[in-house]
């Protein structure tokens, strides 16, 4: 064995406090971002806002007061030139003159009141996370609109779901209330409910045979045609069909929504003079900076308290880290418009192909800070308000050669089951169809994958109206 020293140079990148605390708070909501400034006023005394500016206190609580080794009075409002006025227009104002009696129980939803059903239910920990996986795809309306297998398939290979098991967690689902919950069409759907009434309902033998072996001619009204297939008179035909149109077609309806957010756009677009210009909401921006009083006591103190010291440091960091972020998210804002300006002018047909590989690339930006700007981060357009990441859309070939964004298609898609007419809607093979002839070929299963993107009922749910032209006979 031989001794010896070797000299090697090696590059790294050191993520040093401060960028660490850059790369969270671009992260953040607007909402997150503002409760993480009134933490950051109410833990570090060099931080304040200016006199006329009321900052809303976080959800916790009010801002905490001044730390007990803060020495000296109250400090003056003027606050020094030098370490800047990170400002904006003043926030809302606060709600402690609100009324606490009007305050009342946020409504659970869909989803939240289905998993509280199945704590009843012994499961093992495999067979509850299944089934959550199951409520998690359920529709507003109530509908299981996924496939068993697709669903399996989203698992990660090293549980080894087998779609038999997706299958078992959805029939468990389907037992729960209401009844028809986690249906796959409208037809399940209405059988599942006629199967739990009681068997001496009247109506409800020729309703079952209705429902399930020839829905398709009570979508089209052949009424003469479902009595001579069933075997009965019209007064029990007629039975069924009072009974059916006491069915609920949308289960889910009758709960409240799982998940009411309110957004504040970060970013406010307008047209001017011909172009489209981006600028950030003065409503996000906080109004802080350096208080004068500490900064001068430190100066004077020098390297004689360490931890005063750098609480200045920290906060001079994270003004300048909170300009880094709005000043990230205003570039990563024009490129997106700069890109989408036929989606802004004309609307989701002429969306743009768009991946954050390109604006990254465009703006000598790391993928990942792009993808921390997109996320949770909205824009407030003439066209409506939208997340950033809405915009960016993956490119799909067309017969010409030229490319299409899928939000585009989806947006064609739309279009063309507007115009189908109300009693012969469009499945998703025709649409497929109709599709390719304009140049876009697709398969069928992504044009279906399309659709529930867009929660468009399928071409049963559109022919039945939904369950009104059942209910209206």
């Amino acid at each position: 064995m031989s001794l010896g020293m070797e000299l090697r140079l090696r590059q790294h990148l050191a993520v040093t406090p401060q960028l660490q605390q850059a790369l969270r708070l671009l992260q953040l909501s607007s909402l997150e971002f503002a409760e993480e400034v009134q933490q950051a006023l109410a833990r570090n005394p060099f931080l304040e806002e200016p006199a006329d500016t009321v900052i809303p206190p976080p959800a916790t609580g009010s801002k905490a007061e001044a730390p007990d080794e803060n020495p000296g009075p109250a400090p003056p409002e003027k606050a020094a030139a030098d370490d800047g006025d990170w400002s904006s227009a003043p926030a809302a104002g606060n709600d402690e003159d609100g009324d606490w009696t009007s305050w009342s129980e946020a409504p659970v939803g869909m989803h939240e009141q289905l998993r509280r059903q199945l704590l009843l239910f012994p499961l093992s920990p495999r067979d509850r996370a299944l089934t959550d996986l199951v409520i998690d795809e359920l529709t507003d309306a109530g509908y299981f609109e996924s496939s068993v297998e697709e669903l399996a398939a989203l698992v990660s290979p090293e549980y080894e779901v087998e779609p038999q098991e997706v299958l078992a967690a959805l029939r468990l689902v389907q037992h729960l209330e209401p009844v028809g919950i986690g249906a796959r069409s409208l037809q399940e759907c209405l059988e599942l409910q006629l199967r739990a009434l009681p068997a001496t309902t009247p109506g409800r033998p020729v309703a079952l045979k209705v429902v399930g072996e020839h829905f398709d001619l009570l979508a089209r009204r052949d009424f003469a045609r479902l009595q001579r297939l069933i075997g009965c008179d019209d007064a029990a035909l007629h039975s069924a069909r009072v009974l059916i149109r006491k069915l609920d077609p949308r289960p889910g309806s009758c709960f409240g929504t799982d998940d009411v957010r309110y957004v504040i756009p970060d970013i406010l677009v307008s047209r001017q003079r011909g172009n489209w210009v981006c600028a950030i909401n003065p409503a996000v921006q906080p109004r802080l900076r350096i208080n004068q009083y500490y900064a001068e006591l430190a100066a004077r103190r020098g390297g004689c308290d360490a931890s005063f010291a750098g609480q200045l440091q920290e906060a001079r960091w994270f003004l300048r880290n909170i300009e880094q972020r709005f000043t990230t998210m205003l570039r990563v804002a024009n490129a997106i418009v700069a890109r989408q300006r036929a989606f802004l002018s004309y609307g989701e047909a002429a969306m743009k192909p768009l991946i954050l590989k390109d604006i990254a690339q465009e703006l000598a930006l790391h993928e990942s800070t792009v993808c921390r700007v997109t996320n949770g981060k909205y824009m407030a357009t003439p066209r409506g308000l939208f997340e950033f990441k809405y915009f960016f859309s993956r490119q799909l070939a067309m017969d010409d050669g030229g490319a299409c964004s899928a939000l585009a298609i989806r947006a064609l898609m739309k279009e063309l089951i507007a115009a189908e007419p109300p009693g012969d809607p469009l499945s998703d093979a025709q649409l497929t169809r109709l599709l390719a002839d304009q140049g876009l070929k697709l398969a069928r299963r992504t044009v279906t994958k399309y659709r529930t993107l867009m929660r468009i009922p399928s071409v049963e749910l559109r022919r039945a109206g939904a369950g009104t032209a059942i209910a209206t006979q």
